[in-house]
């Protein structure tokens, strides 16, 4: 989705991703990040909760009515319906990273 933004070219790609990866354990709800991602990754979680926020945003007012080829590819079941999570409330997403 983030390919489909100009606001997101400026990240670098491994941020975006570690974002993405941060986003996706919270939402899962698989836990935080842990001492290993920060290893491995270079980023600390603190440095991220910005662009989580803002992607957690871009997937709740997504707009419907463009581009809709990527969220009918990843609705299938071949990719996990992905596109069908629902996104986290805001005001939960801002606490569970505050307790990170």
């Amino acid at each position: 989705m983030t390919l489909q933004e100009y606001d997101y070219a400026r990240e670098s790609p491994s941020k975006l991703a570690a974002s993405c990866l941060l986003l996706a354990l919270t939402m899962k709800n698989l836990g935080g990040w842990t001492p290993t991602l920060e290893y491995y990754s270079g980023y600390h979680s603190q440095d991220l909760h910005p662009l989580v926020k803002r992607l957690n945003f871009l997937l709740t007012y997504q707009p419907h009515d463009k581009l809709k080829a990527v969220r009918t590819k990843y609705s299938h079941r071949v990719f996990f319906e992905v596109a069908k999570v629902t996104p986290m409330d805001m005001l939960k997403l801002e606490e569970i990273l505050k307790s990170c």
